[in-house]
């Protein structure tokens, strides 16, 4: 967050002076803006239903953007973890007449509704061919991953934060304020991945990735920062 804070701008301003590029990361496509822009996030294309799902969204969508990915496939759908990362779901989902995959627990936080969002309720939703949508919290409370059973991947966002020590992850309520996540969310979590088996997990910027042993990893960490904050182990 820029000292003077928050600047808003438009879809407009920001094609002017920023481009988006497609590049693998992880094993997947992924599509992230320079100039780096607000957080810096990128999207990926998981494949699915002979085009893609994509996870997560950036805001710029141009022409030239949208020519690379249906290039690639087009999008069947899209799935975002929470809403620091929804930006311009709206737009994206207009130009490929696609569903977008969301948790009912954040329908709040939509601040442009649109007919193609779809709001589903539970613990799990099962998109096919694998993948699966599941709800841990964190610091939004219907806070999804994205479990890719062919790839044996979970795509977690910063619900599950991939750190610069790729043997650990962590977990915050407020990222910008280091507000570390309570006890019961942290179980939570946990408990939210037990059904599920992975061994890498990506994050939601270039390069943020847990290659493998991921499931151990994230059960350990949450040892450990519950030891760190006084509270009790899983």
């Amino acid at each position: 967050m820029p000292v003077e804070g928050q600047r808003w701008t438009t879809l407009a301003e920001l094609r002017d002076g920023h481009g988006n590029w497609i590049k693998e990361d992880a094993g997947f496509l992924g599509i992230g803006t320079e100039p780096s822009f607000a957080i810096g996030q990128r999207a990926l294309l998981v494949p699915w239903r002979g085009s893609n799902l994509m996870w997560e969204c950036v805001s710029l969508l141009d022409d030239e953007t949208a020519a690379e990915v249906e290039r690639r496939g087009g999008l069947s759908g899209i799935a975002i973890s929470h809403p620091h990362y929804y930006s311009s779901v709206a737009e994206w989902a207009q130009r490929f007449d696609c569903p977008v995959h969301l948790h009912a627990d954040d329908a709040d936080w939509v601040m442009r509704p649109d007919e193609r969002i779809v709001h589903w309720q539970g613990e799990a939703h099962e998109l096919g061919e694998g993948l699966t949508l599941v709800r841990c919290g964190g610091h939004f409370t219907g806070g999804q991953v994205l479990h890719c059973a062919p790839q044996n991947a979970l795509l977690s966002g910063d619900i599950v934060q991939v750190i610069p020590d790729r043997a650990w992850v962590s977990f915050m309520y407020s990222y910008p304020n280091l507000i570390p996540l309570g006890a019961d969310a942290i179980r939570r979590i946990v408990a939210a991945l037990e059904p599920y088996e992975f061994e890498r997990i990506v994050g939601a910027w270039w390069g943020r990735v847990v290659p493998s042993d991921g499931k151990a990893i994230v059960r350990r960490s949450a040892e450990r920062y519950l030891r760190a904050i006084g509270g009790e182990g899983l």
